[in-house]
């Protein structure tokens, strides 16, 4: 008598996602299974890896991260390349750390002119984060969305108090948006209800927020698995959206990550493939080493 184990099938897919445009526009979800288990079902997309820039000169970084950029940090677009063209970066996250209302409160237009010139020297998807300052990334957001329409950026945190304005500029000009809702998968799902009244889901990934390792991150581990899990085995169509992990800000505020150059690599890089395994499909990292560690991971 053989033995065979049993499997679980899955009638429905988390939606798939569109970044960027043209030859280099990547996918992101679709999958009908859990993650790494194509024995079970289809995994059409493999995880979105983005490479963090910032479009100011970053302060107090350990040197091991900053070392690999210290010749392009104070231009967005070098970092930009370097991030493609030196280190492999197939999808790029703009981190748009001037517009901090505490700290240069640069103004939205520009920042606006500084993602476009970043969007037009390299044909990568883009992801553009404001600072988490609802009023203020509001209008940083919407003035980027005119200023790059019709080039399917990612644009957030669209919080519970901005996400309309922001959705309704992404809407108009063709952008898809993070939505966040901190560490709760009620309110994830509460915020895509909301947003799902006038903007298209296939538009939407969805950012519960993130911890690194040994600050919390089982519990971000259980949020994301909890998403994955009510889209795919409830068939809940308000949680069937790709899940966003930003995980280059949290790993690198770590004291550990800040102590030495290979615990903080492997750090990023264990963090990251936590969340891989929970349902992860967007993730973002700072260190070329720590992406190319995933890189390897993943594809073998």
């Amino acid at each position: 008598m053989t033995y065979e184990a049993p499997l679980e099938k899955h009638p429905v897919n988390i939606r798939e996602v569109v970044l960027g445009e043209g030859e280099k526009a990547r996918k992101i979800g679709g999958e009908n299974a859990f993650p790494f288990h194509s024995f079970e079902g289809f995994l059409p997309n493999p995880p979105g890896l983005a490479l963090e820039v910032l479009d100011m000169q970053p302060q107090n970084w350990a040197p091991w991260v900053l070392e690999p950029f210290k010749d392009v940090a104070s231009d967005p677009v070098d970092w930009a390349k370097k991030c493609v063209e030196e280190y492999g970066a197939e999808i790029l996250c703009l981190r748009l750390l001037s517009t901090d209302p505490m700290g240069t409160d640069a103004a939205p237009e520009d920042a606006a002119k500084t993602v476009r010139k970043v969007v037009d020297s390299l044909n990568v998807p883009l992801i553009v984060l404001g600072t988490g300052t609802e009023d203020k990334d509001s209008k940083v957001l919407i003035e980027i969305a005119r200023a790059c329409s019709g080039k399917n950026l990612l644009l957030g945190p669209a919080l519970k108090g901005n996400y309309n304005e922001i959705a309704k500029a992404a809407l108009e000009h063709g952008h898809a948006i993070v939505a966040q809702a901190s560490m709760d998968a009620n309110l994830t799902k509460e915020l895509n209800i909301a947003l799902c009244k006038f903007f298209p889901p296939e538009k939407i990934v969805v950012d519960p927020t993130s911890s690194a390792l040994g600050y919390g991150m089982e519990y971000t581990f259980s949020i994301i698995e909890s998403i994955k899990q009510f889209g795919l085995v409830d068939k809940d169509n308000m949680m069937q959206m790709p899940v966003f992990s930003d995980v280059a800000a949290e790993c690198w505020r770590t004291k550990e990550a800040r102590e030495s150059e290979e615990q903080g690599i492997l750090w990023e890089a264990t963090t990251c493939m936590t969340f891989l395994l929970a349902g992860a499909n967007l993730l973002v990292l700072r260190h070329p080493k720590a992406l190319r560690l995933i890189k390897k991971m993943t594809s073998s």
